[in-house]
C-alpha cells in the first residue's frame, strides 16, 4: 500500500527519524493558515508547497496545459494561494504518472531546509528494500541525492552504496557507521547520520514496509541530517497488525477498478489488451494469460476470485471486467479442486443472467472434481457462453470468438 509523502514522514517521525516538517492542506485557504504557522515555527518566510500523489518526480513534473510544476518554492502567504490555488485540483503528469497523470487533493506546506549556515546544504539519497535474492534487507545509499537515482545506478552504479542487513541480527552500529563514512561524512553529520541510518531501518521493520526510499536526504548547513521526501510501501498482508496505518490508504490515488474488486475480495490489476480473464489462483492466472497471448489476444486484466468461486463473486468479477471497454472476449479458467466445477458453472450462469445481456462472448474453461458436469451445465443454459475442458480447447475458442469481433 503506497502512502503520501506526508503520511510517510509521519512513520518515520513516530521512530525518531528527523524530517522536513509540514502541514498537509485540501484548500488554499488551509494552505495560507499552514504556511503562517510553519513561518511562526521557523521564523522564516520561506516554505515548500509540495503536491501529494502517490508518483515520484513531482518537482519536474508539470500541472496540464500550464508551466507549474509539482513543487514550489513559495515566499509570502500570497505565493502559497496562488501556487496552491494553481496545483488544487488540477492534474500533475511527472515521468511516473505517464500521460493521463493524477489530480492534486492535497498538497504540503513544508518549512525550508536549505537555510544558509557555516556549510552548504548537501543531498543524498537512501533507499531500504528486500532484496530476494538474498533473503534480507538492502540499504542503498548515494553521493547523488536529489535527482534520478535510477540513471546514477544505470551510469554510475559505482556510486550507489549497498549494504546487506541479516534478519537474524539486525542492523549492527558498525554497519551505520560503514555507511555514513563511504557517504564521506565527518564530525557532527557523521554522527548524525550513523543515528539517521539507525532509526530509519528500525522504522522499516517495525511498519512491515517493502520499501523506503528517502530522496533526497539532506544535510543542512548546520549538520543535520534530515528526510525531505518520503515514498513508503506498506506490505499489505501485514496491515492487520497495523490497525493505526490502514486508514492511511487513499483510494483516490488507486484505479476505480482495483479498488472495487478489493471491496468484493478480488484480486483485480487492470491491463491494456483486450481479453478479460477471471482465474482461481495467481499461477493459473499467469498460466491464463500465457493462453489468451499464444490465442492471438492480449490480457486485459488479471482477476483472481480466489478459491470459493460462486455466483456473488463470479457477478462481481463480470461487472468488473465489463467497465473496461477495450474487452472483446472474457476467459473463465478454473480449476475445481476447493470448489466443484459444476458450482462455479452454476455460479456463471445465475451471474450472467442476474447481469442481463452480456455484449461479449464468454469461454468457460473448467478442469477438476465434475468438470463433465459442469461443462454441461454451460452448454444447456442457452446463454452466450462456450465451455472447454482442455486448455488447447479455450486457446482455440479465445482465437475464434477474437475473429469473429472483428
Amino acid at each position: 500500500m503506497n502512502v503520501h509523502e506526508y503520511q510517510g514522514k509521519e512513520i518515520l517521525s513516530r521512530y525518531g527519524v528527523r524530517i522536513q516538517r509540514g502541514i498537509v492542506a485540501e484548500t488554499p485557504e488551509q494552505a495560507v493558515a499552514a504556511y503562517k504557522q510553519i513561518a511562526e515555527m521557523t521564523n522564516s518566510k520561506f516554505a515548500v508547497v509540495k503536491s501529494q500523489i502517490h508518483a515520484g518526480g513531482r518537482g519536474k513534473g508539470k500541472i496540464v496545459g500550464t508551466e507549474q510544476r509539482g513543487v514550489q518554492l513559495a515566499k509570502s502567504a500570497e505565493d502559497v494561494e496562488r501556487i496552491s490555488s494553481n496545483l488544487l485540483g488540477n492534474v500533475l503528469v511527472t515521468l511516473q504518472t505517464g500521460a493521463e497523470g493524477k489530480t492534486v487533493n492535497k498538497i504540503l506546506i513544508a518549512e525550508d531546509a536549505y537555510y544558509p549556515g557555516d556549510s552548504e546544504p548537501k543531498e543524498y539519497y537512501m533507499g531500504i528494500l528486500l532484496d530476494r535474492g538474498k533473503a534480507c534487507n538492502v540499504i542503498m545509499a548515494s553521493t547523488e541525492g536529489g535527482m534520478d537515482i535510477e540513471e546514477v545506478a544505470e551510469h554510475h552504479p559505482e556510486k550507489i552504496i549497498k549494504e546487506w542487513i541479516d534478519p537474524r541480527v539486525g542492523l549492527q552500529a558498525f554497519q551505520a557507521r560503514k555507511i555514513a563514512d563511504k557517504l564521506g561524512l565527518t564530525g557532527e553529520a557523521n554522527k548524525e547520520m550513523v543515528k539517521f541510518v539507525g532509526a530509519l531501518y528500525k522504522a522499516y521493520v517495525e511498519s512491515d514496509s517493502s520499501m523506503f526510499e528517502i530522496n533526497p536526504v539532506l544535510k543542512t548547513s548546520d549538520n543535520k541530517i534530515l528526510a525531505v521526501d518520503a515514498k513508503v510501501n506498506l506490505d499489505d498482508n501485514a496491515l492487520y497488525r497495523h490497525p493505526d496505518l490502514s486508514p492511511m490508504r487513499d483510494k483516490l490515488e488507486e484505479d476505480p477498478l482495483e479498488v472495487e474488486a478489493s471491496e468484493s475480495d478480488l484480486n483485480y490489476v487492470k491491463l491494456d489488451g483486450n481479453v478479460g480473464c477471471m482465474v482461481n489462483g495467481a499461477g493459473l492466472a499467469m498460466a491464463t494469460m500465457d493462453i489468451i497471448k499464444l490465442s492471438g489476444g492480449e490480457p486485459a486484466n488479471f482477476l483472481d476470485v480466489g478459491g470459493g468461486a460462486n455466483a456473488k463473486t463470479v457477478e462481481a468479477g463480470f461487472r468488473i471486467i465489463l467497465k473496461d471497454p477495450n474487452v472483446k472476449a472474457i476467459l473463465i479458467n478454473i480449476f475445481g479442486g476447493i470448489v466443484r466445477c459444476d458450482r462455479v458453472a452454476t455460479g456463471v450462469v445465475e451471474a450472467y443472467k442476474a447481469i442481463g445481456e452480456i455484449p461479449v462472448p464468454i469461454i468457460v474453461r473448467l478442469q477438476g472434481t465434475n468438470a463433465a458436469e459442469g461443462a454441461k451445465i454451460i452448454n444447456d443454459s442457452g446463454l452466450k457462453v462456450y465451455s472447454a475442458i482442455l486448455l488447447k480447447e479455450a486457446a482455440e475458442l479465445v482465437e475464434k470468438v477474437l475473429k469473429e469481433s472483428k
